[in-house]
């Protein structure tokens, strides 16, 4: 019996000596750091981490710590993807999107989206939002709950659940209406059914609420992109009005004037694609702190393959989102990076090539990494905690080789990965 109390006195002593052991020092140098604040490329950079916090920046080498030496490479802020699909893996035609939806199970769909996020995480982006699970139902809820209890890899995940649309607002569709076949979101018609779907959605695990503004894309007679909004003004300001009184985000998927009007007098947090926003939009986003998360490559992925399968409309898409997205920039939209990974395979592209649209478009090469970093952790609410490096903050931390501000491909490239102070990718 008295071996029994020692053996146990022994154990117990040995847990307390553990959760006081000191936790783990690593220090990161490399030839140069970008902290995602904008401000003057700091060099040569040094980054202490203790840990899954950022300790200091600059300075010795601490005694004792690991030292990761990376060369001439470029420290930034983990990246983030403020609009990805993890249950979806390419829809450019709807028999890409029906297939998922119709012959494959949750379960299934659930192990595809694992490769997708370690995909993600690889290249270098720690935390994503996805903005909706595609049928998948909440699905996202759990592989944010496996990635938190550390039953798999991948980014720190905010997530949306199942989006919403009105009757006859979404896919799939052209099916005989005596088959019964699971909807891409939750459908939803009635000021009083939306707040309802609000509360089911939030009550269920989503982090932000999506909704779909318009659909049915055509050029108008005077030469501007428009559309069919989904909801009617009363629905929208219900399902804004719902999430904000939770304390939860609203997100818009709006292309053209008729959904981002409708989305924007709601009062929604931030507009999805924009493709056409009228100059006056853009100056109403300014004054209501709205987001825009543009989505440049899932455009210039997908038009081609939709305008070859008889979307016309398609062809014209890309022109559309050019001109915007420079007019939103001039007049001070606020722009959190996106991309609608998902929306095109996961495996097809790297995600990180939206930065060099984002340049290409008119930002400079600071501007596009601020997206990614800084403005994607403010829309997210989490700019206490991630978006840039600095003291305090969770160890976030990616590597480039070379400078991304002579070339902005670099971001494509990156070559070092640690999340939450864990190391998951290094040269």
């Amino acid at each position: 019996m008295r071996q029994l109390i020692a053996a146990l006195f022994l154990l117990f002593a040995s847990s307390l000596f553990a959760a006081d052991a000191p936790q783990q020092l690593v220090t990161i140098r490399a030839a140069r750091l970008i902290d995602g604040r904008g401000g003057k490329v700091v060099s040569p950079a040094v980054i202490v981490v203790r840990g899954n916090k950022i300790e200091s920046i600059g300075g010795a080498v601490p005694t004792g710590a690991q030292v990761i030496d990376l060369g001439d490479m470029t420290l930034l802020p983990g990246l983030i993807d403020a609009h990805v699909h993890t249950l979806l893996q390419g829809d450019i035609t709807s028999d890409d999107y029906d297939v998922q939806l119709f012959k494959e199970s949750l379960a299934y769909r659930a192990l595809r989206a694992t490769k997708a996020l370690k995909i993600a995480l690889n290249h270098g982006f720690t935390t994503v939002r996805d903005v909706e699970t595609e049928g998948a139902m909440y699905t996202d809820v759990d592989l944010k709950r496996a990635i938190n209890n550390g039953v798999i890899d991948g980014p720190r995940m905010v997530v949306s659940t199942r989006a919403m649309s009105v009757t006859g607002g979404y896919g799939p569709s052209g099916y005989s209406p005596e088959v019964t076949f699971p909807m891409g979101v939750q459908i939803v018609d009635g000021a009083d059914a939306a707040r309802k779907a609000v509360r089911e959605q939030i009550a269920h695990g989503a982090d932000w609420i999506k909704v779909y503004a318009d659909r049915s894309y055509f050029v108008a007679k005077d030469g501007t992109l428009s559309s069919t909004p989904t909801f009617t003004a009363e629905e929208m300001k219900a399902i804004v009005e719902e999430a904000h009184r939770l304390r939860h985000k609203v997100a818009a998927h709006a292309m053209a004037r008729p959904g981002i009007e409708n989305a924007i007098n709601a009062g929604v947090d931030s507009i999805e694609h924009g493709i056409a926003i009228p100059d006056d939009l853009l100056d109403v986003m300014v004054a209501h702190g709205t987001y825009l998360c543009p989505t440049l490559t899932v455009t210039e992925f997908v038009a081609p393959g939709r305008v070859a399968a008889g979307g016309a409309i398609w062809g014209k898409i890309p022109a559309f989102h050019h001109d915007s997205f420079a007019r939103a920039l001039k007049r001070g939209v606020k722009i959190a990076f996106g991309t609608d990974a998902g929306g095109f395979a996961w495996d097809a592209i790297n995600e990180a090539r939206e930065f060099g649209y984002e340049v290409q478009f008119g930002m400079t090469p600071m501007q596009a990494i601020q997206t990614a970093t800084r403005n994607a952790a403010e829309m997210l609410d989490m700019s206490d905690r991630i978006g840039t490096i600095e003291t305090g903050k969770l160890a976030d931390i990616v590597a480039v080789p070379g400078d991304p501000l002579a070339d902005i491909t670099a971001m494509e490239r990156v070559a070092f990965v640690m999340k939450d102070g864990a190391v998951y990718k290094r040269p």
